[in-house]
């Protein structure tokens, strides 16, 4: 028992160490971080106010290390984010801002039922918006090794949103990777696609009038297809080479038209009601990421409206739900 509280004692003290390092580097690297603001035409007066009582954030870095994305089996990942309560919720949601949402769909020529997906993965339909403090957060990734070069763009941005008075940074609340409002939107995408839909002169993310037109707008101009296909579930056969399969989602590679692959998919009959002219490519997304995975199960054949999802969140679970609940929408309004 002693020996037990011996090593606990030391592993306490170890952490402890480790943070106090962090500490006394990220105090270095915000001083360092100053100049590039400023050379980045960030006033002295919002960088000193915002980043006044940013700090580093240990949970930041456990959160980036263990994404459900890194260790939740597919079958598990969409389950979570496609049950019935969630389906039931987004139903009901629909139905108290229908006029906003159908608008919306028209407008932009963006299906609501995608638009519902994505807002119920995203936040639970805007229920939960996260509480981090999104400055530390930026900055804790930013000071990180590990895409330090992503995050530091992302605080540039964001400071000149508060630079430029169209953030308020008292209100800057919410994921730990730095993701804002009901549809989660990094600063580079609240710059580029965010708009201010209810001409109030204020883009608010938090509101509906807001927040799901800027998500329509968005994904309009990265190139999502109206009723064009998403994925579909297929059967491989060992003959396929490993060169067709896709286990990451930085890059999609091996597309070629769907007949292409005839000989490697066991159902293939199954989609004779797709024209076997269309460029696919094949994902296996356990593969590489789930200890003792099957290679070739699951799988799926994915397009280019799967592409553009994975353009909003580079993950082949996070666009595969996405796609499975709008799917599911379909049925229901």
């Amino acid at each position: 028992m002693k020996l037990i509280k011996l090593i606990s004692l030391i592993i306490l003290l170890n952490i402890a160490n480790a943070l106090a390092d962090n500490s006394n580097e990220f105090n270095l690297w915000k001083s360092n971080f100053k100049k590039v603001a400023l050379n980045n035409n960030i006033s002295e007066h919002t960088f000193d106010k915002a980043m006044a009582k940013v700090k580093f954030l240990p949970k930041v870095i456990e959160y980036d290390r263990f994404q459900p994305e890194f260790y939740e089996d597919t079958k598990t990942y969409i389950e979570k984010r496609t049950s019935n309560k969630k389906l039931e919720k987004g139903v009901d949601f629909y139905n108290k801002n229908n006029d906003l949402i159908d608008n919306v769909e028209i407008n932009f020529d963006i299906e609501k039922e995608l638009l519902l997906a994505l807002m119920g993965i995203e936040t639970n339909f805007g229920t939960y918006v996260g509480k981090m403090d999104i400055l530390s957060s930026l900055a804790t990734l930013s000071f990180d090794k590990r895409r330090s070069e992503f995050f530091t763009s992302e605080l540039i941005t964001l400071l000149k949103l508060i630079d430029s008075n169209q953030i308020d940074y008292k209100t800057l609340y919410g994921s730990w990777a730095g993701a804002f409002g009901f549809f989660q939107f990094m600063p580079s995408t609240i710059t580029n696609y965010a708009i201010d839909y209810n001409k109030d002169d204020y883009i608010d993310l938090k509101n509906n009038e807001d927040a799901y037109p800027s998500a329509a707008n968005y994904l309009s101009k990265i190139g999502w297809k109206k009723n064009q296909p998403c994925f579909y579930k297929i059967e491989l056969n060992q003959k396929i080479p490993n060169k067709y399969l896709n286990i990451s989602a930085k890059k999609i590679h091996s597309k070629k038209k769907l007949k292409s692959f005839k000989k490697y998919i066991k159902n293939y009959n199954d989609l004779k009601f797709l024209d076997e002219n269309l460029y696919i490519a094949i994902v296996t997304p356990d593969k590489d990421i789930i200890p003792n995975a099957d290679t070739l199960n699951p799988a799926y054949i994915i397009f280019n409206n799967y592409e553009i999802i994975l353009k909003w969140n580079r993950s082949l679970r996070f666009a595969l739900a996405v796609c499975t609940l709008k799917e599911k929408f379909e049925n229901e309004i």
